[in-house]
């Protein structure tokens, strides 16, 4: 599978309108961000003009639309712009308001999706941050509604939109990427029953919403402009916004999200279920070390915070020392108890040769790791040449490992390498290894 990139906008772009449910006119601006930045909202209408992150972790209220709070600033109804930067393939934006929720255009993200087409879209220098589903997550809630997401090599969404008492259940499906979701999802508008609209008046809500934006469903009639665009076009509306409330999580997700009466407040449980997950595995990688630049002696947990390896294939016990940037020193005491002593010549046993090729791998990967571009990276050995075993190695002895990085071009290093016990060599190679992303 190719390497996905960051994608930015390629200019500034601004809509302006009313927002749905606050009924506020507003100008909302759409901003290239650096990579990494993710979506963030910009009230710049309030002191200072804060940043709200679209986060899972952000989520303040769902109540028919997905609000964000950092503090005491706020931005309602989020899912429309954040669903057409995500569906579009944009992943770093600074969306800039001046009122406290977007403009609802017609009820649908294709104004959004207009709008980043002006902008245009370029890739940036850096990969995406893609999550590919490798086990079944799901959410469920008191009132019915489920999501479940299955591994899957694509993103893809099977959705049964279910009114009250059954009264619209329509189905969608599709894989989600920008051509499909220009073409399936982005036009779907916004919907509600026409007996809801009075309580949600009430409560201060759609004072924006008219026939124009959104579809009134009253008894089996659908109320709005134009009629119907889709057959299931209050599905395809909920999958566009399930999009958008999604990806606060905080990344792309490669996955089949299977979900069954879906809203915003099981959405964003899914959201912050799969931010937890994420973080939760995350806090289980080996955080970077930072090489000594002089010479120094590391320990064993020291030795075990660079190198991914484990009992018993980690064949250095210690650090001795550095010489320069391109020498290193290391040691590995061999006793009885090492399992390959057991089984290789249980008569008169002797230390694999293959083993010491891979103990000067390893302390060759450390010097290779002391390169700054290269901390919190793995060295995954590549190929050995010129390499001559002259002394066998057994229980008691204690084997030194010398290595010496002889050329490094981007991410492939040679270094020569021999081990020694009591000053005699015992084997010398010549290695070859790439760094790679941990």
């Amino acid at each position: 599978m190719a390497i996905l990139m960051q994608k930015t906008l390629g200019k500034c772009a601004s809509i302006e309108g009313t927002s749905l449910h606050t009924g506020n006119p507003v100008k909302l601006t759409i901003k290239p961000a650096d990579v990494n930045t993710g979506l963030k909202f910009r009230r710049i209408d309030l002191p200072d003009k804060p940043f709200i992150e679209a986060s899972a972790a952000k989520v303040q209220t769902v109540e028919r639309a997905t609000t964000l709070a950092e503090g005491s600033v706020k931005v309602h109804t989020v899912e429309h712009i954040l669903s057409a930067l995500t569906g579009m393939g944009v992943d770093n934006a600074i969306i800039e308001m001046d009122s406290n929720e977007p403009p609802i255009g017609d009820g649908s993200a294709r104004p959004y999706v207009d709008l980043i087409k002006q902008a245009g879209i370029v890739e940036q220098d850096a990969p995406c941050q893609v999550w590919e589903i490798r086990e079944p997550i799901s959410v469920e809630n008191k009132n019915g509604s489920q999501i479940l997401i299955m591994p899957d090599r694509k993103f893809r969404i099977s959705l049964t939109a279910v009114g009250p008492n059954g009264r619209v259940t329509q189905y969608f499906h599709a894989e989600i990427n920008p051509a499909t979701y220009e073409k399936e999802l982005s036009d779907s508008r916004t919907f509600c029953f026409y007996e809801d609209i009075q309580p949600l008046l009430e409560k201060g809500l759609i004072q924006g919403g008219t026939l124009d934006n959104a579809i009134v469903i009253k008894g089996d009639e659908y109320i709005c402009a134009g009629g119907l665009r889709h057959h299931n076009e209050c599905a395809r509306h909920k999958a566009m916004d399930m999009i958008g409330d999604l990806i606060l999580n905080g990344r792309r997700i490669l996955g089949h999200v299977i979900a069954v009466m879906p809203g915003h407040g099981i959405n964003t449980q899914m959201a912050s279920k799969l931010q937890q997950k994420f973080e939760s595995m995350e806090a289980m990688r080996p955080k970077p070390y930072m090489l000594p630049v002089g010479t120094s002696v590391l320990e064993t947990p020291e030795v075990m915070n660079l190198l991914p390896h484990r009992y018993p294939f980690m064949l250095v016990d210690r650090i001795l020392g550095f010489e320069g940037d391109n020498k290193c020193i290391g040691q590995k005491n061999l006793t009885m108890n090492e399992l390959f002593f057991q089984g290789h010549f249980p008569g008169r046993p002797v230390m694999p040769g293959v083993l010491q090729l891979e103990a000067m791998a390893q302390v060759a990967s450390i010097l290779m790791l002391r390169i700054p571009e290269n901390q919190g990276k793995i060295g995954y050995f590549m190929s050995a040449d010129k390499v001559k075993w002259r002394k066998p190695v057994v229980p008691g002895d204690v084997l030194i490992i010398e290595t010496e990085l002889t050329k490094m071009r981007g991410a492939i290093g040679i270094a020569a390498a021999r081990c020694s016990v009591n000053g005699e060599i015992t084997c010398e190679a010549e290695l070859k290894f790439m760094v790679a992303d941990a």
